[in-house]
């Protein structure tokens, strides 16, 4: 999945439904760097967390 994760990919954090809607901004290695709604820009270890693809289709 890593290679899905590009700048621009809509994603939620699978254990934090609160922090809303995620965007992409950089993927470096296993470090995904989002802007989340509510939480503002987070680096999230991929090898530890699965963020889940958002189809934008469907917001």
């Amino acid at each position: 999945m890593d290679n899905e994760l590009v700048p621009g990919v809509l994603v939620r954090h699978p254990d934090q439904e609160d922090w809303g809607l995620g965007q992409v901004q950089s993927s470096i290695g296993n470090r995904i760097t989002v802007n989340f709604e509510h939480k503002g820009k987070k680096i999230i270890n991929c090898n530890i967390i699965s963020l889940v693809l958002v189809d934008e289709d469907l917001i």
